[in-house]
């Protein structure tokens, strides 16, 4: 098993990496997932609009009225959400008033559902509110709270002190350890 007790290693960047600008990224594109990743969602409130839109919003006055956000600033995260392909633009129209936009996930964005219950799933763990959780992570079957795990493609579940994150194919580091 492998120890890491310096982080650095994982979040390592370095220009020498880089390949051609890509229109989901704000710089030249990174090799990095978490680096492309937060690329799309790591700015203030675009997971919390992600998760709100996992709860079933879907219209601007939903986001505005839930998150508190300025509206300035929740008019700039969801044109970048859909530029990036994590929400997509639909039209609607109620009886006697104009068209408005309302916004779904698209299969990327539904593909964030899993980093959001990691978050939930941490958060209880290591950060628990007093009064209790605000969501769980449940089957829509029956409602049994489901649990985040690292599984192997025989079926066995690991614990996260026998997983390890690795250099592959693309990657320009090497472990350490």
């Amino acid at each position: 098993m492998r120890q890491h007790t310096d982080l650095t290693w994982f979040f390592q960047f370095s220009f020498d990496t880089l390949v051609d600008m890509s229109p989901r990224h704000r710089t030249p594109e990174p090799r990095c997932q978490v680096v492309r990743t937060l690329d799309i969602v790591g700015e203030k409130w675009s997971l919390l609009i992600v998760r709100d839109a996992l709860r079933g919003r879907t219209r601007y006055s939903e986001f505005r009225e839930s998150l508190g956000v300025p509206t300035d600033i929740l008019s700039a995260r969801l044109a970048s959400l859909v530029d990036s392909g994590i929400l997509e633009k639909r039209a609607y129209r109620e009886i006697g008033s104009r068209e408005r936009t309302s916004y779904h996930l698209t299969e990327a964005g539904r593909g964030l559902q899993v980093v959001i219950a990691a978050m939930v799933q941490w958060n209880d763990r290591f950060d628990p509110a007093a009064d209790g959780p605000g969501s769980i992570v449940v089957d829509l079957d029956d409602d049994a709270l489901l649990d985040l795990a690292f599984i192997t493609s025989d079926g066995r579940v690991l614990s996260p002190d026998d997983v390890a994150i690795a250099p592959a194919a693309g990657s320009t580091w090497s472990s350490r350890g």
